[in-house]
């Protein structure tokens, strides 16, 4: 070093160099001092990357700095590494700043699904009552929804836009008793709407958690807790209250829309029980698409052996000559089978992307959604005795969602 501080003074430029190349010695020394410069350089990166403190990293680096400026015979600049320093601080805070981003994203996605799926189940109850009015066939209507539901399927999966699943025979075997209580709960339901009002249905299926509780004991042996068992209490009372008060009370729909509980908890019932085989499971989306497809198929028959052929051009053609508007008539059915297969598919891929009971808190708000808005709409008379039923039931339904998430201590031996 005290050599190329002698080359590069300008006191000692008539000197002699001993070199007898002084271009190659200048070179050399260019390269030397270059080599100097790299190796301090990846030092100091080195030991800035390894800090873990503002204080002991600022410190370090600038002792760093003053020894390489020291052995360098060039200057080092310090502005690089302060660039380096802010930009190594800086990336914790860009990956949080990316994490709220996406938290961001996925409520705002999930409040528009919640929000999509309370829409569709409003459009869907109201023209379906209008449509059950003037043609009071239950299984032909419902038929009519499941193909509806075969056709949107048939279409996802022909434009690749869901991948189509390859049903094993055990599979089949395990959805059969699914779709068989898919298709009669709905029916069931269909019935109960087109006997009393669409809040009283929804009323009484608030009684779902009930029949849940006494079918897991039943057949799967599961005992409920304290608090499970609580919140049937009010369920209970407040169904029994709003029946009571009921003002379009019938027994027909008061005893298909209790049914239509019993199949729909049957049916979640046997899910657990027979598919058990994480290589005989589908996905929520290609499982209702099969059970869809498959309740067309077991109603379609079904409805014309219970109700006759009444989808026919010749009845049709009676009944539009008696003052029913058939073109209203299928437009408001179509709609009904759309919204009717859309917000059961929208369902499905919620229950995807949250907990099994923050989906049931959903349909619990669900319920209050369509039983508020079918009221306003068809303007159905409420007394306030019925309306504390009605409260007391979704209360509980609420009370039962929460509840299943409190899990039972330990003991400790």
């Amino acid at each position: 070093m005290q050599s190329t501080a002698l080359a590069m003074s300008p006191s000692t430029q008539f000197l002699k160099p001993p070199c007898p190349n002084p271009i190659l010695k200048l070179s050399q020394l260019s390269k030397s001092s270059s080599s100097i410069r790299l190796d301090h350089s990846q030092h100091v990166v080195h030991r800035l990357f390894s800090q873990r403190h503002s204080s002991t990293f600022s410190a370090s680096l600038s002792s760093l700095l003053f020894s390489a400026q020291i052995s360098a015979p060039f200057p080092v600049s310090t502005r690089r590494f302060e660039n380096l320093v802010v930009r190594a601080a800086s990336l914790p805070e860009s990956g949080e700043d990316a994490g709220k981003t996406d938290r961001l994203a996925r409520t705002l996605q999930l409040g528009a699904m919640f929000g999509i799926w309370y829409l569709l189940n409003i459009y869907f109850n109201i023209l379906n009552k209008q449509v059950l009015k003037v043609y009071p066939f239950p299984a032909t209507v419902t038929a009519f929804q499941f193909g509806c539901g075969t056709v949107i399927v048939t279409l996802m999966w022909t434009f690749n836009l869901y991948t189509r699943p390859k049903i094993s025979r055990s599979q089949f075997a395990a959805i059969l008793p699914l779709a068989v209580a898919h298709t009669m709960g709905n029916l069931l339901t269909n019935i109960s709407l087109g006997k009393v009002a669409v809040s009283f249905t929804h009323t009484i299926k608030a009684m779902e958690p009930f029949f849940t509780v006494v079918l897991s004991a039943l057949f799967l042996a599961e005992r409920p807790s304290l608090w499970v068992f609580s919140s049937l209490v009010p369920i209970v009372g407040g169904v029994a209250l709003a029946s009571f008060t009921e003002a379009s009370f019938n027994w027909i729909g008061f005893c298909t829309a209790m049914a239509s509980n019993l199949t729909n908890q049957s049916r979640n019932v046997l899910s657990k029980k027979l598919m058990v085989k994480k290589e005989d499971a589908l996905d929520n989306i290609n499982l209702f698409s099969v059970i869809t497809i498959i309740s067309f198929t077991l109603l379609v028959p079904s409805a014309i052996l219970l109700e006759g052929i009444k989808f026919g051009p010749s009845y049709l053609q009676s009944a539009a000559n008696q003052g029913l508007n058939i073109k209203e008539l299928l437009l408001r059915s179509l709609l009904t089978g759309v919204c009717f297969h859309s917000y059961q598919q929208v369902s499905y891929m919620i229950l995807e992307m949250v907990s099994a009971v923050t989906h049931a808190v959903g349909n619990c708000v669900k319920r209050v959604v369509v039983i508020s808005s079918s009221v306003i709409f068809f303007r159905t008379p409420v007394s306030p005795v019925n309306a504390l039923g009605t409260a007391m039931a979704l209360a509980g339904v609420f009370w039962y969602s929460r509840a299943k998430r409190i899990k039972p201590k330990s003991k400790v031996a």
